[in-house]
């Protein structure tokens, strides 16, 4: 039987069989039909969080200033006119409400049925509520923003008992320029209201609204270029027009660009950038000028890099040497590459590597198109032939508690190997050293030690393996 083809024809019954295949896996016991795989990872995390599978217990609302801030500067208002035509005349007609979160899952904007709306409020539904996975376990708005996919969660679904009365479809909104998340948009409703093309429909109105933020963003740089061209046609030498997130508008005297990595705060003057060294900031409308300038030559000093993995939907890479540190938010394909390269510290061919990100060693050109993105921020500590962080870098790893929970989004197998080599399933141990993949182990707040668990201060692989070493909660990479 499929559970996903009986919602659409007997809502009662699906739910009362989702109620069964969730108590299962709660025991420990393996249920026909199983949960779907999407459900299935969300709920091993959330059991590892520690959530309550009987109580809905919540942190409280954000207050009527935070919420105001956090809307002002969200990407997602820009796309808010694109959301409501898109899905508000559903939530209308279908008895839903349409729920727009940032990407910390907290609810920014509500919208739709009255009756479902005064519903919604006596399940936390409301305005700043926080959505996120590990505090009320698996949902429309929290899953997705962990899977970085569409998500339906019907009913049973859901991990915490309060809220199976419900149906939640969620899809993530990820910023085009860069692949951040942004949020996730949601469609929500008592369970009898489900209806299967509403996951395709949510989905495709996440993408619209992506790619208007796309529309939005060239048409800003195009702005920019008509205000910068006068000036950098005066400049002699090198210069460069950059918004206030640093993406090239245009550029004269030096080779082009996409991004200039920029401080959190920037001021006018002399400032130093990753890529372009001592400049001097200027302020255009909407974004700098930015020349680099000569500056003698110095000894060198030890450059320390952190890359830190270890929260469920952001990492950062930080570097730190004698001219002061910069950090850098990754993209989801980025931190997956930069983790295989700190792990491999010996260094990785391109076949090798494509072999670790796809499972194919041929997409050698997807996967030398993406390290020459990354060079360009991380280009001076970054060798190639193979493909390294230079000798001179000192690389820590910052991450999760536990293995099952590094980088949940990728299904890229050197990733996988990682977290214990059984996407999509629990594992259990058998020693400190060992561990194979094997039927469910019950879902609870203390779920046994799975495969490469901490014991004893580190991350054991086996016998011969490279091993990840914790320090006071910084992990460390050795040379292999």
């Amino acid at each position: 039987m499929e559970v996903t083809r009986l919602t659409a024809t007997d809502a009662a019954r699906a739910a009362r069989v989702l109620g069964e295949v969730r108590a299962a896996a709660l025991d420990g016991r393996t249920s026909k039909p199983a949960p779907r795989p999407v459900i299935r990872e969300s709920w091993g995390r959330t059991a590892r969080g520690g959530v309550d599978p009987d109580h809905d217990f919540r942190s409280d609302l954000l207050g009527r200033d935070e919420v105001e801030r956090r809307r002002r500067t969200s990407r997602l208002r820009h796309v808010l006119p694109v959301l409501r035509e898109g899905l508000l005349s559903l939530a209308d007609t279908t008895q839903h409400i349409m729920m727009v979160a940032d990407a910390d899952a907290r609810v920014l904007w509500r919208e739709g049925s009255a009756a479902v709306l005064r519903k919604a409020d006596g399940h936390g539904l409301g305005i700043g509520s926080d959505w996120r996975e590990e505090i009320v376990g698996t949902n429309g708005v929290g899953t997705p923003l962990v899977s970085r996919r569409a998500v339906q969660v019907f009913s049973a679904e859901h991990f915490v008992r309060a809220l199976h009365p419900w149906t939640c479809t969620g899809a993530p909104v990820i910023d085009p320029r860069d692949g951040r998340l942004l949020g996730a948009v949601d469609i929500s409703g008592p369970l009898e209201t489900l209806h299967p093309s509403t996951l395709a429909l949510v989905d495709s109105v996440a993408k619209l609204a992506q790619a208007h933020l796309r529309e939005l963003h060239l048409a800003s740089l195009e702005q920019l270029r008509a205000v910068a061209a006068p000036v950098l046609a005066r400049i002699g030498g090198r210069a460069i027009a950059v918004d206030r997130d640093g993406w090239t508008a245009a550029v004269t005297g030096m080779p082009y660009t996409s991004r200039v990595a920029l401080p959190t705060s920037l001021s006018p003057g002399r400032c130093r950038l990753p890529a372009l060294g001592p400049c001097i900031a200027e302020p255009l409308p909407a974004g700098w000028l930015i020349r680099p300038v000569a500056e003698p030559a110095s000894a060198p000093t030890a450059t320390h890099i952190t890359l830190d993995v270890s929260h469920p939907r952001s990492w950062t890479v930080t570097v730190a040497g004698g001219a002061g540190s910069w950090t850098h938010e990754l993209t989801p394909r980025h931190a997956e590459l930069l983790y295989l390269l700190a792990l491999h510290r010996g260094g990785r061919s391109a076949s090798a590597l494509a072999d670790d990100m796809f499972g194919d060693p041929g997409r050698t050109v997807t996967v030398r198109a993406e390290m020459s993105r990354v060079r360009r921020y991380l280009g001076t500590f970054l060798d190639h032939r193979p493909y390294r962080f230079t000798e001179r870098a000192d690389v820590e790893v910052l991450l999760p508690e536990t293995p099952l929970d590094l980088l949940p989004h990728s299904v890229a197998p050197g990733v996988v190997r990682s977290r214990g080599g059984a996407p999509g399933g629990l594992l259990r141990a058998d020693g400190p050293g060992g561990a194979r993949a094997g039927r469910a182990e019950p879902l609870s707040p203390s779920p046994n030690i799975p495969a490469l668990a901490p014991v004893n201060g580190s991350w054991s692989r086996g016998e011969g393996s490279p091993c990840i070493s914790r320090d006071l909660g910084v992990t460390r990479v050795p040379l292999t």
